[in-house]
């Protein structure tokens, strides 16, 4: 059976009548806004940081704060949404900027719980730029929290990840931090 026709199946089931006008094309709406909003799965890390690693002799802290992300959370399918700070202490290569936005997406555009999407994210920049140092901080807030459950609108989660230098190290972990508040 196809996405489209299981879209087709739960509206019948949830009551709706699937000839109503409104509803005629949503099955085919639908199923192509999942593919979309799923498609992390068809993505790799070498697909979407695309050779862009660069020589640099910068040791500093490089990071790229407030990057949108949007995900399904995998226990309701709802939609959760936030920003990502991700910074890391190059150890001989840079990244390409808009790369490490790819990276935040390709992992959030996959059925996720926030806390995984963190690490997932920190240890693919580890992977890619063999950093000395990577930290990730993920705020976003929740539609299974807001719109069903608890009902709590003003909600918000915050996870964090820190690898190597990041970790082993308080002060370069409150250089992070102080400068994603």
């Amino acid at each position: 059976m196809s996405l489209e026709q299981h879209y087709t199946a739960i509206l019948g089931q949830l009551g709706e009548d699937v000839n109503r006008e409104g509803l005629l094309d949503t099955p085919k709406r639908a199923a192509k806004a999942m593919q979309y909003l799923c498609k992390g799965y068809q993505q790799t890390l070498e697909e979407v940081t695309n050779g862009a690693l660069f020589s640099s002799d910068n040791s500093e802290m490089v990071l790229v704060k407030n990057i949108e992300l949007y995900s399904l959370c995998e226990h309701h399918m709802l939609p959760f949404i936030g920003k990502a700070h991700v910074a890391y202490l190059p150890n001989g290569k840079v990244l390409g900027l808009s790369k490490v936005a790819r990276i935040v997406d390709m992992y959030a555009r996959r059925l996720q719980i926030q806390e995984n999407l963190t690490r997932e994210i920190a240890e693919a920049m580890q992977q890619v730029t063999g950093a000395s140092g990577v930290a990730v901080v993920i705020e976003a807030q929740h539609m299974c929290m807001m719109m069903r459950g608890v009902e709590k609108q003003n909600s918000s989660m915050v996870t964090s990840v820190m690898l190597g230098q990041f970790r082993d190290n308080a002060a370069t972990r409150s250089e992070f931090l102080g400068l994603v508040k």
